[in-house]
């Protein structure tokens, strides 16, 4: 074998410890200033530090679920039309509705006549407290009218400072607001989904925190609508969007069943009550005194109605109240839900 005259020139074959020819580092070595901070961590997959990193999976769910998204829109400004078109008691019996109904996914169970009672003459009842009463009706008045939450949350909410408390109201709200702020290129049913999904995140309180993320989406939701209506129906239909648990587009996609359950079940209302007010003046055109018309006017706005609050709302007297409610009644048009001598309610017979 001929000697070689430089050993530095013989080329040998590639050691185990080579780097090889297609790598331009090693994997386990830091690749840029960067990563030589974090160099001392695990070179295994680490997860997203971005904080919002979740609201790329909620864009591509509202991608996924477009064609949907786009036909409850199209149902929704139907409804907003029709309220828009109709008179004002028409969105303010939708609001007690849905407040009544949210009272019940949220567990104070307020019904209706319970509620009625507490709007309109502050009366409480021995079977539920005033905090159950105040916050469906807190609820209430927030679905009906006002400003929305984007006007300010802390005001919309009416929260007031808990004293002790390690953060205040605003400084608990922040970083939910951070984090919408950060979908605020979602559609408006998209971010009242994200937003109540949210919700628990912010802690102001386990009491009522679930009535305020809905009432708060409700309203969110309904930000395109222009003429009557002010918020979207969530629970008039069984609250299935409420109730949405999983990945985003799971949530998002029951969350648009819900909604568009919701406002079918309000046109349904509003069909029905288009119906018994025809059917109601009619039946009352030979009465004589003012009374009755008034009554089946607010009986368009109240879903029940009691002879207290008749008497408040119309300026008759009690007896003359409880005379016409009761003489709606015989006539087919109204009907006596309790069964009762005393404090009795009617609301409107649909079948009528």
């Amino acid at each position: 074998m001929r000697p070689v005259d430089n050993p530095d020139d013989l080329e040998l074959p590639p050691g185990p410890y080579d780097a090889s020819p297609e790598e331009d580092e090693l994997w386990f070595a830091p690749s840029s200033e960067h990563d030589a901070e974090d160099a001392h961590l695990s070179p295994l997959p680490r997860a997203n530090d971005r904080e919002t990193f979740v609201i790329d999976d909620w864009r591509e769910a509202e991608r996924t679920l477009a064609a949907q998204l786009a036909k409850v829109a199209q149902r929704l400004g139907a409804l907003d039309d029709r309220l828009g078109r109709g008179p004002r008691g028409w969105a303010d019996r939708l609001a007690m509705l849905e407040a009544s109904q949210l009272s019940w996914f949220t567990g104070h169970r307020v019904p209706l006549d319970k509620l009625s009672l507490w709007l309109e003459l502050r009366a409480g009842s021995v079977e539920f407290d005033d905090l159950s009463l105040s916050k469906t009706g807190w609820a209430y008045r927030r679905l009906s009218g006002g400003p929305g939450p984007e006007a300010g949350l802390a005001e919309f909410l009416a929260r007031r400072e808990v004293s002790g408390a390690a953060l205040t109201l605003d400084e608990r709200l922040e970083g939910w607001r951070q984090m919408m702020n950060h979908g605020r290129d979602l559609h408006p049913f998209t971010q009242a989904c994200l937003g109540h999904w949210l919700w628990p995140m912010v802690g102001v309180g386990p009491e009522g925190e679930r009535l305020e993320a809905a009432v708060i989406a409700a309203r969110q939701a309904a930000a395109y609508c222009v003429s009557g209506c002010r918020f979207v129906p969530l629970a008039l239909a069984g609250a299935v969007g409420l109730r949405a648990i999983g990945p985003p587009v799971r949530r998002l996609k029951l969350w648009l069943d819900g909604m568009e359950a919701g406002i079918s079940a309000s046109m349904r209302e509003l069909d029905l009550l288009v119906d018994w007010e025809i059917a109601a003046d009619a039946a009352t055109a030979d009465l004589s005194g003012r009374t009755p018309r008034e009554l089946i006017r607010l009986m368009v706005k109240h879903v029940v109605m009691c002879a207290p609050v008749a008497e408040k709302l119309t300026g008759a007297s009690r007896a003359a109240a409880q005379r016409n409610l009761v003489l709606l009644e015989k006539r087919g048009l109204l009907r006596e839900v309790t069964g009762q001598g005393r404090w009795r309610f009617w609301r409107i017979d649909m079948c009528a």
